[in-house]
C-alpha cells in the first residue's frame, strides 16, 4: 500500500509576517487537507489567511503539542500510513525546531515514511545570522531555570562554556519574563562577554543587538516585555 509523505511546513513567527513565506510554501500547503499541528485553532487562522482552497470543515487537523503522549504519535500518523500526505507545523516557525514535531518525526522515519522539510523562518537562525556570534559552533538550551540562584549558575555556566569552546550558546525565555532574564543577565556575565537579543524577528517591530555586556550596562534596557525573543552569549 502506497503511503504519504510527511511534509515539516513552517508558518510565519507572528503577525503580519506572512512575507517572509516563500510562494512555494504556500502552494504545498493549498495541496494538503491533513495536518498535525500544536494548536487546532492557531493552525485554522492560519490555513484561513492563507486562502486554502478546501472549505476549513473538511480539513483535518490533529494537535500535538507538549501534553501529547507517546501513545497519542501512531494515530497522529495514520493518515500517512493510509496514504495522505501529512502536513505538520508548528505554533510558530520550524516544526522539529524547539518543537514538539519533532517527536512525530522521529516516529515517520521509524515506519519508513518519507519526509520533505521546506525552508521557512526559525527564530533560532535568524538570531543567530543576525547576532554576528559564531555559526560554526552554537549550541541551543531552551529554557533556563526560572529560580534566581540557579538561573545566575547556568548563566555563568554557559559564558564558560562559550569561551572555552568559542561556541555561542542560545537560550529562549516566556516573552513576559524577557525583562527578568536581561535583568540576570546583566548579573551574571562578564564585561567582555557578548549578548545578543533578538526578538520579534521578521516582525515590523523586529529587534536585534550585540553588546558586550560593559556596553549593555551604559545603555537604557529594551523594551522585551512580552515579544518573543532568542538570547545568545559569545565570548
Amino acid at each position: 500500500m502506497k503511503t504519504g509523505t510527511i511534509f515539516l511546513l513552517p508558518i510565519p513567527l507572528g503577525d503580519d509576517a506572512g512575507h517572509s513565506l516563500p510562494d512555494y510554501l504556500i502552494r504545498q500547503f493549498h495541496q494538503l487537507d491533513h495536518f498535525v499541528a500544536e494548536r487546532a485553532k492557531t493552525a485554522r487562522r492560519f490555513l484561513k489567511e492563507i486562502q486554502h482552497p478546501k472549505p476549513l470543515p473538511e480539513i483535518h487537523i490533529e494537535e500535538l503539542n507538549k501534553r501529547s503522549e507517546a501513545a497519542d504519535l501512531p494515530f497522529l500518523l495514520k493518515p500517512a500510513l493510509e496514504g495522505h500526505d501529512l502536513g505538520v507545523l508548528s505554533e510558530a516557525g520550524c516544526p522539529g525546531i524547539a518543537d514538539p514535531g519533532a517527536r512525530l518525526v522521529g516516529l515517520a522515519h521509524d515506519k519508513g515514511l518519507k519526509v520533505m522539510p521546506f525552508v521557512g523562518p526559525s527564530s533560532l537562525l535568524l538570531a543567530l545570522m543576525g547576532s554576528g556570534m559564531n555559526g560554526q559552533q552554537f549550541c541551543f538550551h531552551g529554557y533556563l531555570p526560572q529560580k534566581k540562584p540557579e538561573l545566575i549558575r547556568k548563566l555563568q555556566q554557559l559564558e564558560k562554556q562559550s569561551g572555552k569552546f568559542r561556541q555561542t550558546q542560545l537560550f529562549i525565555e516566556t516573552p513576559y519574563r524577557n525583562t527578568a532574564m536581561f535583568e540576570a543577565c546583566l548579573a551574571a556575565l562578564g564585561p567582555q562577554t557578548r549578548l545578543c537579543i533578538a526578538c520579534d524577528l521578521t516582525l515590523p517591530s523586529e529587534y536585534i543587538r550585540t553588546s558586550t555586556m560593559i556596553d549593555w550596562k551604559k545603555t537604557p534596557p529594551p523594551d522585551l516585555h512580552k515579544r518573543p525573543a532568542v538570547f545568545l552569549i559569545g565570548r
